[in-house]
């Protein structure tokens, strides 16, 4: 999937997703693009090398999905108890798009109940 259609999705995902470029003042970090929902990130990555996507997920399924597919590993600069890396060059898009709704689902129900 290129940045481009990876971007739509994560906007498709509901009305409530914003997307921001908040690391602007850092320049190692100032295309990182990141997807909130309820003001809390579920997504995010490095728009000029869109390389490892960093999403949410369970921490039971983490080791499962690094013994299945070669694309998760580590994500970038946050906990690798609750966070994986995707690889957006080598990841199916089926398995993409599910990670992504997952993180999404993930953080949208953590901070519903708490708004």
């Amino acid at each position: 999937m290129n940045i481009e259609d990876y971007r739509e999705f994560c906007l498709s995902l509901g009305d409530d997703v914003e997307e921001k470029l908040p690391f602007t003042a850092f320049h190692s970090a100032s295309g990182v693009l990141v997807f909130y929902v309820h003001g809390h990130m579920f997504s995010f990555f490095d728009c000029d090398h869109f390389s490892i996507i960093t999403l949410k997920c369970q921490p039971e399924r983490i080791d499962e999905l690094k013994a299945h597919f070669s694309c998760i590993g580590k994500p970038s600069n946050l906990s690798p108890k609750y966070w994986i890396g995707i690889d957006a060059n080598t990841a199916p898009d089926d398995l993409l798009r599910e990670l992504t709704r997952n993180s999404y689902e993930i953080v949208k129900a953590k901070y519903k109940k708490l708004g």
